[in-house]
């Protein structure tokens, strides 16, 4: 089958590199001259014009977009639509807000053009394990598509699905990354814990190769921690700056508008704002009233 895939980054050019040793047709565009080259090396066909991205592809097209979720996603279709026709399929596999999905499905759908939201998860790691997908959109359009999401999966009967009509796919994608906040906000803490008890020495890499096997908490997340730990095991060099893509907050405002309690993923959020402030003001204001009300010492800064 053939794809076209709009941003060769690593995540885009590793499912690139997957869907080509599955035997698919990939036809990759970047803005980035040197991305599009190393496809055509690899046994792809990089272009440099979303002009000669279509032009490569056999009617239905169907074009995967891996930009960054909002407005490039809006201008990249806006681009691509007066040069494509009716029954072919837009993909979006970014993380995008299921929202804004809906809204691209609504609008692109009366032109007769398919839309899919495809949440992806798998990162720099996809080529080797596969990517889960949890995929939006309608069923005869997803099903189209089959073929690239089973060569994409780490299995072709495993690790992904079609959950639902447009905006499902990037609903449950947003869901999965505030579950993984939470996750690993508690893996950080546990770890955090072991090294302040410094009377016992604990090894941290070896805990973690412990729990690796046989226990409770043991996951794909605790496997890349237990490396993380064995490479650098006091964390020289890093700071405690934590981004995120935005997803959790979106997770933390359905959380709201549903009236479902989720403190878990709601605190781990806020830890990664507060990761981002130096001298942290809030820190600074609870100081303050400590030693008005209590005579406590404020620590001054050097």
């Amino acid at each position: 089958m053939e794809l076209g895939l709009i941003g060769l980054g690593k995540m885009g050019a590793n499912m690139a590199e997957r869907l080509r040793l599955a035997g698919h047709k990939v036809v990759g565009f970047d803005f980035n001259a040197d991305a599009t080259a190393k496809l055509t090396a690899s046994g792809g066909v990089g272009v440099n014009s979303l002009e000669d991205l279509v032009k490569n592809l056999s009617a239905p097209r169907a074009i995967w977009i891996m930009v960054p979720q909002g407005d490039p996603v809006d201008q990249t279709i806006a681009k691509l639509v007066p040069l494509m026709a009716a029954g072919d399929t837009f993909i979006d596999g970014g993380n995008s807000n299921y929202r804004d999905s809906q809204k691209r499905y609504a609008a692109l759908k009366p032109q007769g053009f398919n839309f899919v939201d495809a949440g992806t998860s798998g990162g720099i790691w996809g080529l080797v394990e596969g990517y889960s997908m949890m995929i939006g959109g309608d069923k005869d359009a997803v099903e189209a598509l089959n073929p690239i999401f089973e060569a994409l999966a780490p299995s072709p009967t495993e690790g992904w699905g079609h959950v639902g009509p447009s905006g499902s796919g990037h609903f449950v994608k947003m869901i999965h990354n505030g579950i993984e906040y939470g996750l690993m906000q508690a893996y950080a803490e546990g770890f955090s814990i072991l090294k302040a008890k410094k009377e016992l020495g604990i090894d941290l890499h070896q805990c973690a190769n412990i729990w690796q096997k046989g226990s409770v908490v043991r996951s794909w997340l605790l496997d890349l921690t237990t490396d993380a730990l064995k490479k650098n095991p006091e964390l020289e060099g890093m700071e405690a700056y934590v981004s995120d893509s935005g997803e959790g907050r979106w997770t933390v405002f359905e959380a709201i508008d549903l009236n479902v309690s989720a403190p878990v993923i709601t605190e781990s959020l806020i830890r990664r704002l507060r990761s981002r402030e130096e001298n942290n003001f809030t820190d600074r204001m609870l100081s303050v009233m400590r030693n008005e009300f209590g005579g406590h010492a404020i620590k001054k800064s050097e």
